[in-house]
């Protein structure tokens, strides 16, 4: 048996109907590269049992202390069965990008069966007119428990079930895993005895550890290294408030070396400030659209992993978090990246001189009882409609894929996109994401608050583009001789692309043309994205078969 620990156990506390805590993805294979170009499900099922040893997570299930006294624990669940944790459907025709984001939305809206190992993976076949895919392609939504992985973790997951090479054998080490015997309600408030005894040195070891970080946060402002201001509190918008059941999902591809190209648009920028500048683009499209857009920037809450080298397959979450503010106050795109990039210095300063891995240690120390109490109290009482909840407008996780191919089950995975869990007050979140030369911005959202997201799509697309060529003006202008003398001051830069900023992005209700997040051509300039690039299969082969 082995215990969660605060953090884990707060998105066990969190979980309910309408916010299930897991995350996700949508992976899409390619099965030209198996054995006789295609895969049957039979196949899948062989290929992840004979991988199951290297997963810590997929055979572990939670057992909750009576009344929710102390922390869950992990054991080996005497009940695993493979087969319900593996599903198979297909899409109906025509089989395009839109009706798989859909299917997505309507899996990832159902809670986990939290008596289970809390994992799904649902294969999906079918799709057959999703532009840049060869029929014959499938695809994988995943789901697991935010309590058993963060975005680190849930990477090593993938290793789990993907290999390097098409052809790869499984491992040739046995299989020494057994499970265990369920506790009984006894055992288990005994332990949560022992752990109240424990629990106040807990917190004054935890005490004294954060002291320090404190310590040189205050001399950090005091000495003007970092500033706190009222930018780091957004203003409320549609997405901040209590949620329903129901799901949306979409995402957008662009090649991952025009958001390295980007960067130079504002020195000193990084590939994350370059994801927020688009996305705080995006939101400034979207509110203004509506009518919505608050005067004052809204921000974004990016996770911070800590989790050091010697835990890189163990379960549970080691992250911390900093606030980026996402400058959607500012019209011109360049001018935007700048300010993000600033003010994500100022955050990542005040991060560092708190500790990130402390700000997580401290989230250990917290009573069970109360967090419990404190998560089913914020959602019936519906607090985060009366304003109480996160100081921040969305979520902007930022997770590395693999820089080369993988494979799984022989099949070529040809993209990834994130899913992500949204909870009361935080109806919006992000996950971007690289794999091998393609770049991925994937959003989850509730659907009454976003019954548009193929307008957020656009959104984000014009974004993109937007920042993309006022990125290559500003790099023309840079090589250009300069005529100024030294010491005049530069006129103020002018937006470059004011005439996209007022143009309105397409209207809700007009019909896009349905791409697939990670296969889309962004742009009619530009690098071509991965999907652009792969010829279809032969028909006839590729299909994945039952």
């Amino acid at each position: 048996m082995q215990q969660l620990q605060g953090m884990d156990a707060s998105f066990v506390a969190l979980e309910t109907r309408n916010s299930p805590m897991h995350i996700g993805s949508i992976l899409i294979y390619n099965p030209e590269t198996a054995p006789g170009g295609f895969v049957r499900f039979k196949d899948i099922l062989s290929f992840i049992e004979s991988r199951l040893q290297l997963s810590t997570t997929m055979r572990q299930r939670l057992v909750r202390v009576p009344f929710d006294l102390d922390y869950p624990y992990w054991i080996e669940d005497p009940d695993f069965d493979l087969e319900y944790h593996v599903r198979h459907v297909a899409l109906p025709e025509p089989g395009d990008w839109r009706q798989l984001c859909i299917q997505a939305a309507r899996i990832f809206a159902r809670p986990l069966d939290l008596d289970r190992p809390p994992w799904e993976i649902t294969v999906v076949e079918g799709l057959d007119n999703v532009e840049g895919i060869p029929k014959g392609c499938y695809a994988y939504i995943t789901k697991v428990h935010h309590s058993a992985i963060d975005g680190m973790s849930g990477i090593d997951l993938m290793e789990a079930t993907h290999t390097l090479r098409p052809d790869q054998p499984p491992p040739d080490t046995p299989d020494n895993w057994k499970p265990e015997k369920l506790p009984s309600p006894v055992e288990l408030l005994g332990r949560s005895y022992m752990s109240a005894i424990t629990n106040p040195m807990k917190q004054l070891e935890v005490a004294a550890k954060a002291a320090p970080g404190l310590a040189k946060a205050l001399k950090g402002l005091a000495a003007k290294d970092f500033d706190v201001s009222t930018e780091m509190i957004a203003p409320k918008t549609r997405f901040n408030r209590k949620i329903s059941p129901h799901r949306v999902v979409e995402g957008v591809s662009v090649p991952l070396a025009d958001i390295k190209a980007i960067r130079a648009a504002a020195e000193g920028a990084k590939v994350n400030d370059v994801f927020l500048a688009i996305i705080g683009g995006a939101m400034r499209r979207y509110l203004d659209d509506k009518g919505e857009l608050p005067k004052k920037t809204l921000t974004a809450m990016a996770p911070i992993s800590v989790r050091a080298k010697d835990e890189k397959n163990a379960m549970g979450n080691q992250v911390a978090a900093m606030i980026a503010p996402l400058g959607t106050h500012i019209a011109d795109p360049v001018e935007r990246l700048a300010w993000v990039h600033k003010r994500t210095m100022n955050s990542k300063a005040m991060t560092d001189a708190l500790g990130a891995r402390n700000m997580t240690e401290m989230s250990k120390a917290s009573p069970a009882l109360f967090m419990a109490l404190g998560a089913q109290l914020y959602s019936r009482l519906s607090l985060a409609n009366r304003g109480v909840g996160p100081v921040f407008t969305t979520v902007v996780t930022n997770v590395p894929g693999p820089p080369i191919p993988i494979y799984s089950a022989g099949a070529r995975m040809e993209s990834m996109m994130g899913l992500l869990c949204l909870t009361d007050g935080l109806g919006l979140g992000h996950v971007v994401q690289s794999y091998t030369d393609e770049a991925t911005i994937a959003f989850t959202a509730d659907r009454e608050m976003m019954p548009d997201p193929e307008f957020y799509r656009s959104c984000i697309e014009q974004s993109f583009e937007e920042l993309r060529e006022a990125g290559k003006t500003v790099g023309k202008s840079a090589s250009k001789p300069s005529t100024e003398t030294p010491n005049k001051p530069k006129a103020p830069r002018k937006g470059a692309t004011k005439p996209a900023e007022k143009k309105r992005a397409a209207p809700a209700n007009k019909k896009t043309p349905a791409k697939p997040a990670a296969k889309k051509k962004t742009g009619t300039q530009g690098t071509k994205g991965v999907a652009s690039r792969k010829k279809a299969a032969p028909k006839g082969k590729g299909t994945s078969k039952s």
